[in-house]
């Protein structure tokens, strides 16, 4: 047995050199690491599409990285000169500076509160991103790296100005959409141009835009083909899928010179004499945002991680590592435009990897903000107090890495109650519960080893290098199921072992088995925190032990002996059947909304010649009685008094209306319409009903009581 033992232990150990020579080969490649997020839009707040895409699995890497005791600088901020910044602007009547200085701030605290960990969140509109944006331009342009070209673009002669190409909606060529940007088709994702669009129109004014003549400058993409070719698709054979695959398919189908202005009034404006009324395109200034963004950290006063390096020792150092983390709507830019900027001015480093994640749909549909078809995460925050994590853990296990995925409220309700309480909070309420209960909260001695402590302890070795293999490979999904993994193995340590069993026979035993338990309750604070942030400070508050970093996970000695714990409390709480169905409740009213909004107004019907209307006889009646007939649905026979005679009518109201309810009602009747037999009922006539856009109906009657066979002129 002692000789089987050893072999084990020796091919552990072996496996263990193996994940801890990729970890260092991984992890120590770059001295330091500059991690950007894609900048949104400063036109609304977050939501969980944002967060699954790009936020959260960014955060994860970065304190990852950070734990790990890397050197790494994450990068946020808002992008503020965007279209649809102008568009939310006009919409509610306030000027593009109001739109972004508010939704600025919202966003800013959104992801503070959430845990998003930037070293920086900037913008876009501040001076020194103007400064930096304008002089990229100016030396590309000195450079010569631009072409000038005179194009015709559309102009809304109403308006009087150029549309941008957001400022134009028409028919996606690819999928039919008839709302499709002059940019982007939002349904089907694909990129476009304006003059792709079938029936486009402006956004300002509805009419039908013009091609008038325009100069701008271009960024000559076609020139960087072979080298984007060979960068991409031969050096760097190792991004994602989606990535790489898009890449590919863009320069498969040859690259086109790039406007980087436009002309418009919102944005920075083009550093050149001859270039009044012009601005540098978003696409253009938004991904310098990083770089500015970078600068405004030094400037400020960096912290003292940081202290030793410039902002250029983070993108201009070949000993640094640039990370994207984007949505998949995003890849061209980063991966083409970006770099091919990037190239041109010849003094930076170029991305290493764009982990770029595909779309969130929520309850089977795309997310849609301008139809509110969203969670945000300003709402959830104060819908859901104290439960940060809860959303960071079910979007990270829901990841959208390699294609769209769907968030549902249910699945959400099961993840908490399933996993975070029943396994991860399961185990760490026994293991402390039990040590309050049998030790008054102290450490128990870790007495002699059975095989199954050997077996726990070998296995708790070997998590740290297996989550950290996954994190470094962008499979944040996979990294979180391993870690969950290590609860299950506690809990299952715990069932087999029983020590509420045997304490009364085995005390010593029983220390052991709790002493393990705490150990491997530490490891999950340390490995935790990169997903789960909140509850990880919670669990080192709970141990009395100050926060771990990387390098300490997998040791079983991180609690000594007669250390005093902190009262254990629950760290996540069931989720209960009423709270989920309230926010399900929430989207069926936003979805009924959007229902009601995209229903219109029935056009008119054809034209008719007075002498026709005047043959309609109208008249005012009372219902006397009211029925539903028998074996229908939709119709109510009722007896109308006309002030000339008593009459039989059939009206298909019985949907909208009980019979009891009308009795007393008074009418408009076309008296004069030809009986007509409905379900073996003669019909006189029919009352005149108003049907709303949504279906509703409603009598059309006099304003105040009138006598009957009053006559309708």
């Amino acid at each position: 047995m002692p000789f089987r033992f050893s072999v084990f232990s020796f091919q552990l150990i072996c496996s263990l050199m193996l994940l801890n020579c990729y970890h260092l080969t991984m992890a120590s490649e770059f001295k330091r690491y500059t991690v950007t997020s894609a900048l949104p839009y400063a036109n609304g707040p977050v939501h969980i599409g944002h967060l699954a895409g790009v936020y959260v699995p960014a955060d994860i890497y970065v304190r990852y990285l950070r734990s790990s005791g890397k050197d790494v600088l994450f990068i946020g901020g808002s992008d503020e000169h965007g279209v649809p910044i102008t568009i939310r602007a006009k919409k509610e009547g306030v000027t593009p500076q109001q739109i972004v200085d508010k939704y600025h701030e919202l966003i800013k605290k959104s992801f503070h509160d959430l845990g998003i960990s930037f070293d920086i969140y900037s913008r876009t509109s501040s001076k020194i991103h103007a400064e930096t944006s304008s002089a990229f331009f100016k030396t590309l342009y000195d450079k010569k790296a631009f072409i000038e070209k005179t194009s015709e673009q559309y102009f809304d002669p109403t308006a009087n100005q150029f549309l941008a190409d957001r400022y134009i909606v028409g028919t996606c060529p690819h999928c039919g959409n008839e709302n499709a940007y002059g940019d982007q088709c939002e349904n089907c994702g694909s990129t476009l141009s304006p003059s792709e669009l079938k029936n486009p129109k402006s956004m300002l004014s509805g009419a039908q835009p013009i091609l008038k003549d325009t100069k701008h400058w271009y960024l000559p993409l076609d020139q960087y083909e072979s080298w984007l070719r060979q960068w991409i698709l031969e050096d760097h054979k190792e991004w994602k899928p989606n990535v790489y695959g898009q890449c590919k398919s863009w320069i498969d189908q040859g690259l086109q010179p790039r406007a980087v202005t436009r002309d418009l009034d919102w944005g920075v404006p083009v550093p050149l004499p001859d270039a009044e009324g012009k601005v540098l395109y978003v696409w253009f200034d938004a991904p310098i945002g990083y770089i500015s963004a970078t600068r405004d950290y030094f400037a400020q006063g960096a912290s003292a991680n940081h202290a030793m390096n410039t902002w250029e020792t983070y993108w201009k150092d070949k000993d640094s590592k640039l990370v994207h983390f984007i949505g998949k709507d995003n890849i061209v830019f980063h991966c083409i435009i970006f770099p091919a900027m990037l190239k041109a001015e010849g003094s930076y480093i170029l991305p290493d990897q764009v982990p770029a994640n595909e779309f969130m749909n929520l309850e089977g549909n795309k997310i849609s903000t301008s139809r509110n078809w969203a969670v945000w995460l300003h709402e959830y925050l104060e819908e859901f107090p104290g439960k940060q994590d809860v959303l960071r853990y079910v979007l990270c296990a829901n990841a959208p890495e390699t294609k769209d995925n769907d968030f549902t409220w249910k699945d959400f309700q099961n993840r908490n109650n399933n996993e975070l309480v029943a396994i991860l909070g399961n185990f760490v309420n026994r293991a402390a519960v039990l040590t309050q209960k049998y030790y008054e909260g102290i450490v128990p001695a870790l007495n002699n080893l059975t095989a199954q402590d050997q077996e726990l302890i070998e296995k708790l070795k070997t998590y740290p290098a297996e989550i950290a293999k996954s994190i470094e490979a962008y499979r944040f999904r996979e990294a979180l199921t391993i870690y969950i993994d290590l609860a299950r193995t506690g809990n299952k340590y715990l069932a087999d072992s029983e020590p509420w069993k045997i304490q009364a026979t085995d005390p010593e035993r029983v220390k052991t088995i709790l002493n393990l338990s705490l150990q491997l309750t530490a490891n999950l604070a340390i490995l935790g925190e990169p997903f789960i942030p909140f509850s990880s400070k919670k669990l080192f508050d709970m141990l009395n032990l100050a926060p771990l970093t990387w390098d300490h996970a997998g040791s079983y000695n991180l609690l000594k002996e007669g250390h005093l714990l902190n009262k254990p409390e629950l760290l996540f709480e069931k989720l209960e059947d009423e709270v989920i169905t309230k926010q399900v409740q929430k989207l069926e009213d936003t979805k009924k909304e959007n229902e009601y909004a995209s229903l219109t107004v029935k056009p008119p019907k054809e034209a008719v010649q007075f002498d026709d209307f005047t043959k309609m006889d109208i008249r005012v009646a009372t219902i006397l009685t009211a029925e539903k007939v028998a074996k229908t649905k939709k119709l109510l026979k009722l007896t109308l008094d006309t002030g000339l005679d008593q009459r039989t009518v059939v009206s298909g109201i019985a949907e909208y209306f009980e019979p009891e309810n009308i009795i007393g009602k008074q009418v408009c009747l076309l008296a004069n319409l030809a009986p007509r037999d409905i379900k073996g009922i003669e019909s006189q006539g029919m009352i005149l009903m108003a049907e709303d856009k949504d279906g509703k109906l409603s009598f059309v009657s006099p304003g105040t009581a009138v006598s009957n066979g009053s006559q309708i002129s």
